[in-house]
């Protein structure tokens, strides 16, 4: 059994994992009222809110899975990619907790975790798939054969397609975070009334590149006048544009892999029209995809409990110290050895 704790941006969070039982408890406390005055997450004003919001959150998820310290049997924490003060907030009460409770601890891959958050649904993926990650500045197209063992078929060059609902969001005068207002938004535009590039659909391979759909809808703002209409038009031509290149890439990362389930993972994951294409195409040509439910698509503890529990029970445990990493490639990340 594991406690967890999430920090590694703008979300503060702790959840307790029973390898038997499964998810007892997760607790979560978005900073988005705190970070919306200025239109993004401001990395200081990020750090300490964890530090008020981390420990309440452990007291929390402990008490709603009726756990005492101890019955764990190890603390699992994000050491990187992310902020670095916001991870040093959770990996300094993590090793404090371990240390005094005389528990492991273990480092998670913040990407390991989106990766494996469908895991914690039933039916789960089972190993090996291809994974589809779009979480913040990340999206890559992943073959995953086993915990630790990913090859990357391809990823963005430049802006993620994150990055890009939430940069059309602040063209369109959305308020911060852009990409579920824009989401929103494109629910009440006409179909084909903005046509918007589809960067790099037309070339082979599976890498992606969402900057110049930015400019597209810049020049597209200034062409015409921007009543309510027009907005929800352009909100929606953003929207289609970016889940036809996703699709596209994933159903031919398919089809180049010969995998037949497809794992959808990261805040992007939580868009509707992008859940409903990806059903409807995989399913058309025999193809299964997982999806985490929605609140397991963006940052959690949950999914970093999942990987911090599959890697202790391999025998895997962190060096002593307060290592985190803002820049991690997830390439460098191994299969744990067991221990013989």
């Amino acid at each position: 059994m594991v406690l967890a704790l999430e920090s590694s941006c703008d979300e503060s969070a702790a959840a307790v994992l029973d390898a038997r039982r499964g998810l007892l408890a997760h607790e979560l406390f978005s900073q988005v009222d705190l970070h919306r005055l200025y239109g993004g997450v401001v990395p200081e004003l990020a750090s300490r809110d964890h530090v008020r919001r981390l420990l309440p959150l452990v007291r929390q998820a402990l008490e709603r899975a009726g756990v005492a310290p101890g019955e764990l049997g190890g603390v699992a924490y994000t050491a990187g990619p992310g902020l670095v003060g916001a991870l040093l907030t959770g990996a300094a009460l993590a090793r404090a907790l371990a240390h005094g409770w005389g528990l492991p601890a273990i480092g998670v891959h913040h990407l390991e975790g989106h990766l494996l958050a469908p895991l914690l649904e039933d039916p789960a993926p089972s190993f090996p798939h291809l994974a589809l990650l779009v979480s913040g500045g990340h999206t890559m197209l992943i073959e995953a054969h086993a915990l630790g063992d990913y090859r990357l078929l391809g990823e963005t060059r430049d802006d993620a397609a994150g990055e890009a609902f939430d940069k059309c969001a602040k063209l369109l005068g959305l308020p911060y975070p852009g990409g579920p207002q824009l989401a929103a938004l494109a629910a009440a535009g006409r179909a084909g009334a903005c046509p918007l590039p589809r960067p790099m659909l037309d070339r082979p391979g599976l890498e992606f590149s969402f900057s110049g759909l930015k400019t597209a809808v810049s020049l597209a703002i200034r062409a015409q006048p921007l009543d309510d209409q027009r907005r929800a038009d352009i909100a929606r031509g953003v929207q289609e544009a970016i889940v036809d290149v996703l699709c596209g890439k994933a159903l031919r990362a398919l089809d180049q892999t010969g995998l037949a389930a497809l794992v959808v993972a990261g805040g992007v994951g939580a868009n509707t029209s992008l859940r409903e294409r990806l059903q409807r195409e995989c399913a058309a040509r025999g193809a299964r995809v997982y999806f985490p439910r929605a609140e397991f698509c963006t940052d959690n503890a949950a999914m970093i409990a999942l990987a911090g529990l599959m890697r202790l029970e391999r025998g895997e445990r962190s060096a002593p110290g307060l290592a985190v990493r803002a820049r991690w490639p997830l390439a460098e990340l191994r299969p744990p050895k067991r221990e013989p």
